[in-house]
């Protein structure tokens, strides 16, 4: 196998990992690989959603919050979200043969 798409716990996708360089790839294996990521890329915003729904709540929360320690926690996990959430917009924005080539 020249490839394969691992899940990211972190950012809730799988990611293309190739065990050869780019340029190593038949054009099927390439064509293959980016079928497969158009595949798992049209999930991304979705996901986003999803998280950005995720820091909502956490908002919410914090708008309430008394706890000090509570509120810097809860700040910290709300960075984190939206950490994540750049990364998906990078992956969901990067040219195709780029992101491929430039990740692994």
């Amino acid at each position: 196998m020249t490839y394969e798409f691992v899940f990211d716990e972190r950012l809730g996708i799988e990611l293309p990992r190739l065990h050869e360089d780019w340029a190593a790839l038949t054009e099927a294996e390439r064509a293959a690989l980016l079928h497969d990521w158009e595949q798992i890329r049209g999930r991304i915003p979705d996901r986003i959603m999803q998280l950005e729904r995720t820091i909502i709540q956490k908002q919410n929360q914090l708008n309430t919050e008394d706890d000090f320690p509570r509120s810097c926690r809860l700040n910290t996990e709300i960075a984190e979200i939206a950490s994540c959430i750049t990364d998906l917009h990078l992956w969901f924005r990067a040219d195709q043969d780029v992101s491929v080539k430039g990740h692994y």
